[in-house]
């Protein structure tokens, strides 16, 4: 069996989506997709539109033989980070051939020599960049001038390292280097809306032009069109009832989390220097709900999406400390599966990986308890809470009970 890899976060699911594990089966001719998902908080730093049991409902329903979610430490962290996190998750599976994704330039043979430089880090390289840096240069533009001096040919491609999804991908080929990983990363063109486009697209729109739309109340029949049919359906039975989920639902547990931790301040948390404390602390007692105060703490060196990350990382009590220690000891400890096809792709899938993965398989949550090291019980208990975080905002919002993550079950289709 031919299994290939997809990392994503389906927020929401839509037509693109669908289109990407179609092309990717196509492109590496694989049996059987795997996609490592991200949970109930995003790269971004974000909470997830519309919790992560629906989502992987509908990456299944649209060709996904198998969702994995990804640890919450990596979900909302930086590029590198959670690239690293997920291409460690499918590498330890043990069954995946290939890792399939989207990018702006759709050649590997662009991105690849990026990705080695980078990782090798070659003498002329840090020479470059650091005489750049030193004469006051931004990081992300000594950076290209280094690769630049490294290999000329980039200088008529400099924009590839400053789109989103090529940025990813050369995050995931440094990882599958740098871990030795048989896995082949293959890429297909990013097509539709640009990535931060808030516009509908005649082909396919953007995650975040969805999102923005689903702003407004009674707006969801104005994405219809943008999702496959049987993914609306299932918007349509959740929404005002569990979903939409927006950053702003937050601000209130945000504000007790960050009054907790006033007296030790913030720098232990994952992405915060001493003066990023500092300016959260200055602007701890003012009423901003949390995305004033990602714009308000966002500065010319510090992007919005970092300092969401960063809050994010407060209220769900990621430690730097923590995120080392996973690091340096393995990366990924589990493979907690939120659902699979009953078919002969996803139950294949599902007997390979309790034959070769080099990690346990949980698939009920019961299960992590039976995990063998403190270090591996501490990243999955990371998951938990920050599933039930969410939960509690989804209960409070829309006054339903709360789910408790033990009680929920697999999903099987």
């Amino acid at each position: 069996m031919k299994v290939t890899g997809i990392i994503a976060e389906y927020n929401p699911f839509h037509k693109g989506h669908a289109y990407h594990i179609e092309q990717a089966k196509k492109l590496t001719g694989a049996d059987a997709v795997v996609v490592v998902m991200s949970g109930d908080f995003t790269q971004r730093g974000t909470p997830a539109i519309m919790d992560k049991y629906a989502r992987a409902r509908m990456a299944l329903m649209n060709g996904a033989d198998v969702v994995i979610e990804l640890p919450s430490c990596y979900a909302c962290a930086s590029a590198e980070y959670f690239a690293d996190g997920a291409v460690a998750l499918l590498d330890s599976l043990g069954i995946v051939d290939t890792l399939c994704f989207g990018s702006e330039c759709g050649s590997i043979d662009m991105l690849r020599p990026i990705a080695q430089i980078l990782v090798d880090e070659p003498e002329a390289y840090k020479k470059t960049l650091k005489a750049e840096l030193a004469i006051g240069r931004s990081y992300p533009t000594a950076r290209n001038t280094a690769l630049v001096h490294c290999m000329p040919e980039f200088a008529a491609n400099e924009n590839i390292i400053g789109s989103p999804n090529n940025i990813l991908g050369i995050e995931y080929i440094k990882s599958i280097i740098r871990r030795g990983s048989k896995i082949k990363p293959v890429t297909i063109q990013r097509t539709g809306a640009d990535y931060h486009s808030y516009r509908f697209s005649d082909s396919f729109s953007s995650s975040l032009a969805l999102r923005q739309a689903l702003h407004t109340p009674g707006s969801l029949e104005l994405i219809r069109d943008q999702v496959p049919s049987n993914v609306y359906d299932i918007l349509a039975e959740n929404y005002e009832k569990t979903f939409p989920v927006f950053p702003r639902d937050f601000s209130a547990m945000l504000k007790y989390k960050l009054l907790v931790e006033e007296s030790r301040g913030y720098s232990r948390f994952v992405d915060i220097n001493e003066d990023l404390s500092d300016r959260i602390l200055k602007n701890l007692y003012k009423s901003y709900d949390y995305e004033t105060l990602c714009d308000i703490l966002k500065s010319k060196n510090v992007t919005y999406a970092r300092v969401s990350r960063m809050l994010c990382h407060i209220l769900l009590n990621l430690k730097k400390s923590d995120l080392y220690a996973y690091r340096n000891n393995g990366t990924v400890f589990y493979a907690r599966v939120l659902g699979f096809r009953e078919d002969i792709g996803g139950l294949g899938v599902m007997k390979a990986l309790h034959q070769y993965t080099s990690i346990p398989i949980i698939t009920k949550v019961s299960d992590g308890k039976d995990l063998a090291t403190d270090l591996a019980q501490r990243q999955f208990h990371h998951d938990i809470l920050a599933a039930h975080i969410y939960e509690s905002i989804i209960a409070d919002k829309y006054q339903t009970e709360m789910q408790n993550e033990y009680t929920r079950p697999i999903i099987k289709l």
